[in-house]
């Protein structure tokens, strides 16, 4: 496979999941606007105004400069910089969101589809680029992006579903790779820790710590793991999304005990 074909891939994931997203706030009605998600100082709204200004700036449309006050969610230039793009949208109707959302992703799709990306170093269109993200980056997040928040916006109205699409999977596979830099950076893992990762539909993941206190990706000439820890898609997603520490509950753990729950302590990977 080329790199064209898995930025071309990419898109297709990213696609996929503004329509199931879309789709889904179609169906949100009255007061469940309000809602509070698992994000602090984000209701649904906010969680839709969000991908709306992502998706506007990713069309070519202008960043919306206004004042964050009153904020303490909205952490450092990066959450200072996304809450302005909810604050914009405060006073647009549902409508009014799904429909820029739905414009501006079928603009960027459309260029997307004209002009298919070849160079996943190049650097990312707008904003992103300016940040440092290189258009392979920008690629993968933007379907994790999307489909958390789909998520987000699931849980707080207590409609789950869509936890086996090709954005669920994608989110999910990334999201693993993480797995020694928190096994040895996050959790601090003793030297010749062997610590495997098991969701349910995926290959698992197995973090080997170095005298180093490095973290790289496990063999099977590792030997047996230190802990080993199972869980559903679901559970994995909303500890490495920060979303839910209490999900540690639908965690399987064997092995040392004590090792996988400082590890499952600092899961969470996303801001």
């Amino acid at each position: 496979m080329t790199d064209q074909d898995r930025l071309s891939a990419l898109v297709a994931v990213w696609w996929e999941a503004i329509d199931s997203f879309t789709h889904l706030l179609e169906h949100v009605e009255g007061d469940e606007w309000a809602a509070p998600t698992d994000l602090p100082g984000w209701d649904v709204h906010a969680v839709a105004a969000h991908t709306a200004h992502l998706e506007a700036l990713l069309a070519g449309r202008p960043h919306d400069d206004v004042e964050v006050v009153d904020a303490p969610h909205a952490r450092g230039t990066m959450g200072q910089f996304t809450e302005q793009g909810v604050l914009a949208r405060r006073g647009e109707s549902a409508d009014q969101l799904i429909t820029e959302i739905r414009e501006s992703a079928t603009a960027r799709h459309t260029q997307l589809l004209a002009d298919p990306p070849s160079d996943p170093g190049a650097p990312a269109p707008g904003v992103f680029g300016a940040i440092g993200w290189t258009t392979g980056l920008l690629l993968r997040n933007r379907p994790l992006d999307v489909w958390m928040h789909e998520q987000d916006v699931r849980r707080a109205l207590g409609r789950p579903g869509n936890l086996d699409s090709a954005p669920a999977r994608h989110t999910t596979d990334y999201l693993m790779e993480s797995w020694p830099f928190v096994v040895a950076k996050r959790a601090g893992a003793p030297a010749g820790s062997v610590v495997r990762l098991e969701v349910e539909g995926h290959e698992p993941a197995t973090a080997v710590v170095g005298e180093d206190g490095r973290g790289r990706r496990g063999t099977s000439d590792d030997g047996e793991p230190t802990a080993t820890l199972a869980m559903d898609r679901e559970t994995f997603v909303l500890l490495a999304g920060g979303r839910r520490a209490s999900a540690t509950d639908a965690v399987r753990v064997s092995g040392d005990t004590g090792l996988a729950a400082q590890v499952l302590s600092v899961m969470g990977v996303t801001p």
